[in-house]
Parts: structure tokens; sequence; C-alpha cells
């Protein structure tokens, strides 16, 4: 018998709910502690400018980046990749107030289950073009 209080930690509400505190991290300079916490050891993140950050580097340096004024998650899903893992995929636009022009990408979240704890294993940004 399933457990009815039990929620799946690779659900889409699950999963799109820690995209949220990851860039409500962004927008007040703790990215760098909440995606250190967040990521395995071997993660990395594939920015939009091409740049490949390990783990180490998140740490060090996001939370100096600047930071986000508003954003907005829309037309996510979730992709199954195996039985502890799931890939959330969706589409972000992201405003600073020193620049006019909003970010807007395409995002991919990669999670697995480690000891019960949803871990991000790799993330990639794709600029939205025409």
């Amino acid at each position: 018998m399933t457990d009815p209080t039990h929620v799946d930690p690779l659900a889409l509400e699950s999963l799109l709910a820690l995209e949220h505190r990851g860039w409500d991290a962004l927008s007040s300079h703790r990215g760098g502690a909440f995606y250190g916490a967040l990521m395995t050891p071997e993660a990395v993140m594939v920015l939009v400018n091409g740049m490949v950050l390990d783990r180490e580097t998140i740490v060090a340096g996001l939370d100096d980046s600047p930071a986000w004024d508003s954003y907005t998650l829309t037309e996510a899903r979730v992709v199954p990749t195996g039985e502890d893992s799931a890939a959330l995929v969706y589409r972000a636009s992201a405003r600073r107030a020193a620049d006019p022009a909003p970010f807007e990408a395409l995002m991919a979240s990669h999670y697995r289950l480690v000891d019960d704890e949803v871990r991000l294993t790799f993330y990639q940004q794709t600029t939205i073009t025409h």
C-alpha cells in the first residue's frame, strides 16, 4: 500500500519547487551556498556563454554574481531518466536592473536521488534564439 502523504521528490511539483529555491538563492547572493549543498561532487553546470563550471567553481564564485531582480519559470516538464533520476526542462526569463534586456533561455537540470536526497548532477542553459 502506498502512503497517500508521500510526495515523489522527482515529480514535477517537487523539482520545480527546488528550481524556484535555486533561483531565489541566485536572487539574494546565496547561489554558491545553495548549489554547493545541492550538487553532487562530480556535477557540472554548462552556462549559456559556453562556460563549464564544476561544483568547486560554483561554490567559490556564485555568491558574488549579480543577483536577479525578477524571474519566471514556464513550460516545465519532467523527463524520467531512470528509477532514481529525472531531468527538469523549462523556460526561464530573468531580469537584472542593470540590464534592460531580459535573460531568456531553456534550462535542463538533471537530478538523482542520493541517500534519499535529491541532488543536482548536471545543469545546462541554452539561449533562446529566433
